[in-house]
């Protein structure tokens, strides 16, 4: 087994929809393990999407090649940057709909019957405004520029990590660091993890008894998780769970 220690520095401000709180877009302090699968290219989504998920396609695969790597931790205390964003239109003419905002056509009409809207535009059948699930105003929190957070990965064979990757909604850039570690296989009982896990990938034969839950999309994390099992023993004296593999065996075929 080939372990890296990948500590990520983000150079840009990240923004990953944790938590939505009336207007407010929240990303919590973590660095999610299948956000990062992608990150570093070891999977890739589809360039258009037609609204499918493919996460137990994609990392059934990574599982298949004995490919892993663990959530990112936070090294220090988390910075964040707040802002605000309108994304409605600056049209001369613009009205509420039913979810979404309602602009006329050029050389068209835009025809309202209460919240419900059809545009007309020349030569063709009015059509009906739908409605948007993209927020059009509110407040965003993103980690901030040089906050620093460590990962690790797992590989049958040999690796080459990317030395810098795009993350988040806005595909924001973060350095990474990268250096295999040595390690041994060892029994332990009642480890006290400093490190985020995803609580579906543990293996079934490792005890978990206590954990904090983050209850984040699209997969819950926790820290602070007390396990019982077999842990690989890095130099530094470094414990991380052995045989962890993504947990996607129960999800729906897509």
């Amino acid at each position: 087994m080939h372990i890296y220690r990948c500590k990520l520095t983000l150079l840009e401000a990240t923004f990953f929809s944790s938590r939505e709180v009336s207007a407010t877009y929240q990303t919590e302090p973590v660095l999610g393990n299948i956000a990062l699968a992608y990150a570093f290219n070891f999977c890739q989504s589809p360039y258009f999407n037609d609204g499918t998920i493919h996460y137990k396609e994609h990392l059934s695969a990574l599982n298949a090649r004995g490919l892993y790597l663990t959530p990112g931790t936070l090294i220090d205390q988390p910075r964040f940057t707040l802002g605000q964003f309108n994304a409605q239109p600056d049209a001369y003419w613009y009205a509420m709909g039913a979810g979404a905002i309602v602009t006329r056509p050029d050389g068209g009409q835009a025809i309202g019957a209460g919240k419900t809207w059809r545009l007309a535009r020349p030569g063709q059948q009015p059509t009906k405004v739908q409605a948007e699930s993209r927020p059009q105003y509110g407040r965003i929190r993103c980690l901030g520029i040089g906050n620093r957070a460590v990962a690790y990965v797992f590989s049958q064979e040999p690796l080459t990590i990317p030395r810098y990757i795009r993350l988040g909604k806005f595909m924001s850039k973060a350095r990474v660091e990268a250096a295999e570690v040595s390690a041994t296989l060892i029994e332990r009982q009642a480890v006290t993890m400093p490190f985020l896990l995803n609580p579906a990938d543990l293996p079934a034969a490792t005890a978990l008894t206590i954990f904090d839950l983050i209850n984040i999309p699209p997969a819950p994390l926790m820290r602070n998780a007390r396990l019982s099992g077999q842990f690989y023993h890095l130099k530094d004296g470094t414990l991380l769970p052995a045989g962890m593999r993504f947990g996607v065996d129960q999800l729906p075929d897509s």
